[in-house]
C-alpha cells in the first residue's frame, strides 16, 4: 500500500516520505479499513516536530502519521462479525501510541475505533470526528445538560471551538465565544450569541456584561495558562473549565483563591485517553447532531496523499477555516 512516514523528527519537507509499505492484515480483534481521507491536527504535526519535552526521537523505527480518518471496511479479524465488510466508519486513535496511523490506503486497529459512520454523513466530515470532533463534544457536553445555560468558548474559529458553538446551540445554551477579529463572521454563522476579540484588553469586562449575573456556567478553553485569571473573573459560583490546551503556556500559575470561592470546577481533556463510556456519550452526541443537521465540521483544505508535507505545514498555519484533510 501506498503511505506517507517519517523516522525522524524536523520540518515536514525535510522528513515525510512517501513510498510502497506492506498492507497489514487484521488481526483478532481487529478490522481493516480502506482509507478515503485522513484527518490532520496539530497534534500531529507537533509530535513530528519532535517539540514535545524530553522526546528525544520517534517512538518507533517508521510513523505513519495522523490519528482520524474515514472509510470502508474491507476486511476483518477473528472475532469480528463479517458483516461489517462493506461498512462505512470513521477512526479515533488511529496512531495513538501505534507506530501505523491513517495516512496510508489501509490501517488495522480494534473494531470498537472505527465507528460506523451514520447514513448521509459525508466521509470527509468523518475524518474530522476524532480529535476535533470528540474534544468538542466532551469539553462542551460531558458535565450534563447546558440547556438554558451561558457558556464560554475560546478560540471560537478553530476546529474544536468552531465545533464547540454549534453542539452548545443545538444543546439550547447561550454561547459567549473568543476569536480573532478575522474569524467573527464564521463564528456568527456558527450560532455564537456573542463574539468578542480575544485580544481586547477589556475582555473580561466584555465577557461579564454579554453573560450578566448569572455568569459564565461552563467555559471550553483552549488556552488555559493564558487566560486563567480571566477566566476565574468570568466564571459563575460552581461553574466548570474544560480545559483542553494550554500550548502557549504549559506551566500556569492559578489565581487559587478566586477560583476556590467560587467551587470552580477544572476538567482538563486529553481526548486520547478518555474513558470507555464518555467517549461514547460523546459520540451518541456527535451523531445526533450530525443527523439533526445542527454540525457541520468547517474543512479548510484537502490535500492528496502525496502532499502531506504541505498538508502538516497548514494544519499549523494560523487563520485557517476548519480542519485539514488528506485524500487517500
Amino acid at each position: 500500500m501506498r503511505a506517507a512516514w517519517y523516522s525522524r523528527f524536523g520540518a515536514p519537507a525535510d522528513v515525510i516520505e512517501l513510498g510502497e509499505v506492506e498492507t497489514p492484515e487484521p488481526g483478532p480483534g481487529e478490522v481493516r479499513v480502506k482509507l478515503a481521507y485522513s484527518g490532520v491536527n496539530p497534534s500531529d504535526a507537533k509530535a513530528r516536530s519532535g517539540s514535545r519535552p524530553g522526546v528525544t526521537k520517534p517512538p518507533f523505527d517508521r510513523v505513519i502519521p495522523h490519528s482520524d480518518g474515514s472509510g470502508v471496511i474491507d476486511a476483518v479479524g477473528e472475532g469480528v462479525d463479517v458483516a461489517r465488510v462493506g461498512q462505512s466508519v470513521w477512526i479515533w486513535n488511529g496512531q495513538w501510541q501505534r507506530a501505523y496511523g491513517t495516512a496510508a490506503e489501509y490501517i488495522c486497529l480494534p473494531a470498537v475505533q472505527a465507528v460506523p459512520l451514520p447514513d448521509g454523513v459525508d466521509p470527509q466530515v468523518g475524518a474530522v470526528l476524532g480529535i476535533p470532533g470528540l474534544t468538542a463534544a466532551h469539553t462542551m457536553l460531558g458535565g450534563g445538560d447546558i440547556a438554558g445555560q451561558t457558556v464560554l468558548i475560546s478560540g471560537g474559529a478553530g476546529a474544536v471551538g468552531h465545533n464547540a458553538v454549534q453542539l452548545a446551540k443545538w444543546a439550547g445554551a447561550r454561547v459567549i465565544a473568543t476569536c480573532s477579529a478575522s474569524g467573527m463572521d464564521r463564528v456568527r454563522a456558527a450560532g455564537a450569541d456573542a463574539v468578542l476579540d480575544y485580544a481586547d484588553p477589556d475582555l473580561a469586562a466584555q465577557i461579564k456584561d454579554v453573560a450578566g449575573d448569572t455568569g459564565i456556567a461552563r467555559a471550553v478553553e483552549v488556552e488555559f495558562g493564558v487566560n486563567a485569571a480571566l477566566l476565574a473573573e468570568v466564571i459563575a459560583a460552581n461553574g466548570t473549565i474544560a480545559a483542553y490546551g494550554s500550548g502557549k503556556d504549559m506551566t500556569p500559575a492559578l489565581p487559587f483563591g478566586p477560583l476556590l470561592f467560587k467551587a470552580v470546577k477544572i476538567d482538563i481533556t486529553l481526548i486520547y485517553i478518555l474513558p470507555d463510556a464518555e467517549r461514547g456519550k460523546a459520540i451518541e452526541h456527535l451523531h445526533s447532531a450530525l443527523t439533526a443537521g445542527a454540525l457541520i465540521p468547517a474543512i479548510d483544505q484537502v490535500y492528496d496523499l502525496d502532499d502531506c508535507a504541505k498538508a502538516h505545514d497548514a494544519v499549523m498555519t494560523p487563520g485557517r477555516a476548519g480542519a485539514v484533510l488528506l485524500r487517500v
